[in-house]
């Protein structure tokens, strides 16, 4: 419109109620057949929402993408360096938690045979001090 009236955009811009002129018109449907379907102004804002709505979801999985390539890019830097874990890291997980409850059975039954072993300890010097004084 501002090519066609022969003035710069800013100059429509600068007058709100020409602007708010054009717009009116321009949401009117046309009587002229050759200048085909118009779409109203409403539906511009509608699709202009909608594909601010599609730029950010496409944004995110971008994000989100590039994520997940790099956390596999840095496992694959760590595995070919030789500072990664092994390989069959899942199956020694599972070993040590099957290992678990057996290292706390020893672990009770060596507490108890300490005991046992302090109470044979304490019965022997007993033992050994009735017989240094029977003896004496």
């Amino acid at each position: 419109m501002a090519r066609r009236a022969g003035v710069d955009r800013s100059f429509l811009y600068r007058h709100r109620d020409l602007i708010e002129q054009l717009h009116t018109i321009q949401s009117q449907p046309s009587d002229d057949p050759t200048r085909g379907p118009t779409s109203s102004r409403v539906s511009l804002i509608a699709d202009l929402a909608a594909a601010h709505h599609r730029a950010k979801r496409l944004t995110d999985t971008v994000q989100q993408c590039e994520i997940q390539l790099s956390q596999e890019l840095g496992h694959r830097a760590w595995r070919d360096a030789g500072l990664g874990g092994p390989a069959d890291y899942d199956r020694l997980t599972s070993r040590i938690t099957e290992l678990e409850p057996v290292i706390i059975d020893f672990r009770e039954a060596l507490e108890q045979r300490n005991q046992d072993l302090a109470a044979a300890r304490g019965a022997n010097r007993e033992l050994m001090t009735q017989i240094n004084t029977g003896r004496g």
